[in-house]
């Protein structure tokens, strides 16, 4: 049975988005030495941070949005066998966009 989360407020959860392993010189660094990738996918999203007059404030990522995050951001959490981070919004340190995506949009 497949478990679903969904993020209160302004939370979002991202999966991390791992890296090919490259071999540089013939050595191999273990999992262990390996620093975790600080770019992810937006899996689910809040329905917004409260305000003060009951309204909520609209988040500017969406679910498939690929991000940077900073290296201690984020609970880390794991859901059915898989790890998943759950952060707030305002930890994301930017969206990715590819040069086609971001053209289009322009005009």
């Amino acid at each position: 049975m497949a478990t679903t989360i969904r993020p209160l407020y302004d939370r979002v959860i991202v999966k991390r988005i791992t890296e090919t392993e490259q071999v540089r010189g013939g050595i191999i660094i273990p999992d262990t030495a390996k620093e975790k990738p600080q770019e992810g996918e937006v899996i689910a999203v809040g329905s917004g941070k409260l305000r003060e007059d009951g309204s909520r404030t609209p988040l500017d990522v969406q679910v498939g949005d690929r991000v940077l995050f900073g290296k201690y951001s984020g609970s880390e959490v794991k859901i059915d066998g898989e790890e998943f981070l759950i952060m707030r919004e305002d930890e994301i340190l930017g969206i990715l966009e590819s040069a086609g995506k971001g053209k289009a949009a322009a005009k």
